[in-house]
Formats: structure tokens, sequence, C-alpha cells
């Protein structure tokens, strides 16, 4: 009886995909370096080692998640090991929280305390620091047209409130085994994550800046596409456990991965809402258009 379990934790067997991971992630980091900067004799713009670290990324994602659920099928994840898996995804949105934090940090930072930044301590000799200060002056900056947030921006912003309605809807239906009802709401969330993108692509195909040397469109860009990054990550995460549930994956008792799901929905949510008030309405504002 050497092998009996006492007791209610879970100790994976040897597995390759930590290490697969470490690699896609590195080969992923080398591709986009030589992608936006040039490495190793290539010139920038060389994108075949970057599309290789993604599809290695997506693979490894794949291959571990599957593992993931198939422990979980296997009556592996106990009532101790889905706290310990509650306590990763918590941490991994924290994460994330910290990575929108920063990014907002940094803004209010430069453009609020401009005036304290120029006084008779500030450090004129340090030229680059400046001249980021000095376009900091007026935010926008001059000439730049920015969107009118009561369009496509404010038509994203009712589509992520709602979509973050549905999901809660289709997280009750699947609580109280009306698994139809819970289908419905998850189709419809993934459709309005869909939808989202689409007009998130409209918008910057319709942009009057760019994010190439002008520090509005790179502070614009760098957080909405790392949001709708997460809102492309979240759709899949979504229609991943709606076509779990109609395998027949998931039950009111067991769908821990729809939870993460919805809580990292709501997360790309309340990131939206900051974003929609301080990046769009906000300069619009200040523009007085």
């Amino acid at each position: 009886m050497a092998d009996e379990v006492r007791h209610d934790y879970h100790l994976v067997n040897p597995s390759p995909w930590p290490l697969f991971g470490s690699l896609a992630v590195t080969v992923l980091a080398i591709g986009a370096v030589t992608f936006m900067k040039g490495l190793f004799g290539f010139e920038q713009g060389y994108p075949w080692i970057m599309v290789a670290g993604f599809a290695m990324v997506i693979w490894v994602m794949i291959g571990w998640w599957r593992e993931v659920i198939k422990e979980g099928r296997a009556g592996d994840h106990t009532p101790v090991v889905e706290i310990g898996l509650k306590y990763g995804m918590v941490l991994f949105i924290a994460s994330e929280v910290m990575f929108f934090g920063a990014w907002f940090w940094s803004f209010f930072e430069f453009t609020i305390f401009f005036d304290a930044r120029v006084g008779d301590t500030f450090d004129y000799t340090n030229a680059i620091y400046a001249e980021g200060l000095e376009r900091f002056a007026q935010w926008p900056p001059t000439g730049v047209k920015t969107f009118d947030p009561f369009h496509l921006p404010l038509m994203n912003t009712l589509i992520l409130l709602l979509s973050g309605t549905t999901v809660t809807a289709a997280h009750h239906a699947l609580q109280h085994d009306k698994l139809d009802n819970a289908k419905l709401m998850l189709f419809l969330t993934v459709i309005l994550g869909l939808v989202f993108t689409s007009l998130q692509a409209i918008e910057y195909a319709e942009a009057q800046f760019t994010y190439d040397g002008t520090l509005y469109g790179s502070a614009f860009f760098m957080a909405t596409g790392f949001h709708g990054a997460h809102v492309i990550i979240g759709t899949i995460f979504l229609a991943v456990c709606l076509m779990r549930i109609y395998a027949g994956n998931m039950t009111s008792k067991k769908h821990l991965g729809f939870e993460f799901a919805a809580w990292y929905w709501h997360f790309v949510d309340v990131v939206w809402l900051f974003l929609f008030a301080f990046v769009y309405v906000l300069p619009h504002l200040i523009l007085g258009h």
C-alpha cells in the first residue's frame, strides 16, 4: 500500500510543458526584438522568428491546459487543490492589475505634475528627460485629432458592459444546471467580445495619428492595444469554456475553468472603463471638441 494517497493534494507527474514553455517564450522574445529592432544580422521587420514563437506559445498553452483539464476530470482537483488554483488565478489577475496600474501611474505622474518637475530643481542637463516632459506640457499635444469618445468608444463600452452581464447570467445558469441558458448567454458573450475587437480594428483604421514618433499615439496604442489583446485572450478563454459545456465537461459542481474565465472577463471590463474615461473622454474634453 505504499502508493496509497493519504492527503488531498495533487502531485503532478513529470511534465515537459514548463521547459517547452520557457523555450517558446524565449523564441517569442527574440523574434519580437528582431521584428522591431533587428537582431543576429536580421533586418528590422523580419517577422518569422516572432511568428514561430507565437505558434510555439499557443502549442504549449493548448497542450499544458489540456493536461490540467484531464487532471480535473480524473478527480485530482480536490477542494484543497481548487483553493490553490484560485489563489493562482487571483495572483495572475493581480499582476495584470499592476501592469495597467503602472501605465496609469506614469501617465498621470507626467501629466499632472509637469509644473512641479520643471521648477528650479529640475535637471535641465538631461536632454532626453526634458524633451519627454516638454511634450507633456500640453496633453493631448497640439495638432492631435482625438477620437470622438461618444461614437465607437462609447459603443464598445456598452458592448463590454453588456458582455459582463451575459457572462454573469451564464455563470448563474450553470450553477443551477440550466445548461441551455448557460450556453446561450456564454455564446452571446463570445459574440460581444468578437464585436468589440472588430470595432477596435475599425477605430484603429480611422485613427488620425500613429504610434511612431508621437507621444499621444504611443500612449494610446500601448494602452488600448494591450487591452485589446486581453479581450482577444478572454474571448478565446470563454469560447473554450463554451465548447467544454457542449462536450459535457462542466457541471454545476465542477466548472472552475469557467469561473476563472468570468473573473478575467470582469477584469477586462473594469480596465476598459478607466481607459474610456482617461484615454478617450478626458483628452476630448481638454481639447474642447
